[in-house]
């Protein structure tokens, strides 16, 4: 049975469904090994001072804002609607989706403001009411706001609403049930957070390196290749890297080439470095990283963000910093037995195998 250590940081997941499964992937790519027994919500880990806590989704940010646990995983939507005041540690890349107000397709509302004063059913009270408060006070009316924990597509059918917030991530339940998107919220995904009086902010910030460089892994593959030096400069072109091509001169007079290619582009960027004149192209899957990305800090809060303004984003985020000076080349762990592509000439083929 796991005993939690006082002195551990205390790291809080989601117990169940979609996104236990998305953060327990990730942490596994990141390093963070633990063992879970059966039917127990806290695990040991076993490299790390720290200790995983497994919560519903919904209740995280209470936990990590009021000081019980130091790290956690849950939604800006949840974030937002709890009002406590968390450091957002960094985007997690999933879980996406808008919170939006829809309506019944029949109702034929183009406009949000005319469901001020109606009623509306949500299960995120705290943001729909900053959401239709300036409405209301702009129409001189009051808009009713019902709160349920579950099914709230059902309640525009069952005549309980005229209206509903709630979260919409594909669309196939709210066109099901007959409504359609009248006004986004928020937009919202997965984040890392953090309380701003946390005691560990190391394990914080080394927890926060080893997910950044495992999500990064994740976006990339390594391409490798052989080139002539007349093509040198123009292959390089093709594939620039995060900063800058590895370049190695060969025996033969040649140059072996490494970069970092993003991996919806590799199958495009092997044709035009085969076209240009390459050979011997490989592409490697990355299984970790530790590169430099950019990234900032963002504080949660209770009066923090008008739900009527635009998401925070590290474009527009005026906080962003970037990170330590680092190389990619010599900081990427490639695994074992990779997907590999390879053209290779006839004369080159013995050299390569070697």
């Amino acid at each position: 049975m796991a005993t939690h250590n006082p002195d551990h940081c205390l790291f809080a997941v989601p117990k169940k469904g979609r996104l236990f499964e998305k953060v327990s992937d990730m942490l596994r790519g990141a390093g963070v090994d633990y063992h879970r027994e059966p039917r127990l919500d806290i695990a040991l880990c076993k490299d790390l001072d720290m200790t995983m806590v497994f919560l519903p989704a919904a209740d995280i940010s209470k936990y990590v804002g009021e000081g019980d646990v130091d790290i956690g995983v849950t939604g800006i939507d949840i974030v937002e609607e709890n009002g406590l005041e968390v450091e957002r540690v960094m985007d997690l890349g999933f879980g996406k989706c808008r919170l939006c107000v829809q309506a019944p397709v029949t109702s034929n509302i183009t406009d949000v403001k005319s469901l001020a004063g109606k009623r509306i059913v949500t299960s995120f009270p705290s943001l729909t009411k900053k959401f239709f408060d300036p409405l209301d006070k702009e129409m001189g009316v009051t808009t009713s706001i019902r709160y349920v924990s579950g099914s709230v597509e059902a309640a525009c059918g069952l005549g309980l609403a005229d209206a509903v917030v709630d979260l919409v991530e594909t669309g196939t339940t709210m066109k099901a049930a007959g409504l359609e998107i009248v006004a986004t919220v928020l937009h919202t995904e997965s984040v890392l957070i953090t309380n701003p009086n946390s005691k560990h902010k190391n394990i914080v910030e080394l927890l926060k390196n080893r997910i950044e460089g495992y999500i990064t892994s994740k976006k990339f593959v390594m391409v490798t290749y052989n080139c002539s030096p007349d093509v040198l400069a123009a292959v390089t072109k093709i594939t620039p890297g995060k900063r800058s091509p590895t370049i190695t001169q060969l025996t033969d007079g040649g140059h072996a080439v490494s970069s970092l290619v993003k991996k919806g582009d590799v199958v495009k960027v092997m044709d035009e470095l085969h076209a240009a004149g390459a050979h011997d192209i490989l592409v490697m899957e990355l299984s970790n990283s530790r590169i430099v990305t950019k990234h900032y800090e963002a504080r949660f809060g209770p009066s923090q963000r008008d739900v009527h303004s635009p998401p925070v984003s590290e474009e527009s985020n005026p906080t962003m910093m970037i990170g330590p000076d680092s190389r990619e080349d010599d900081q990427i762990a490639l695994s074992a037995l990779v997907r590999t592509v390879m053209i290779i000439d006839t004369d080159t083929r013995e050299n390569v195998a070697s």
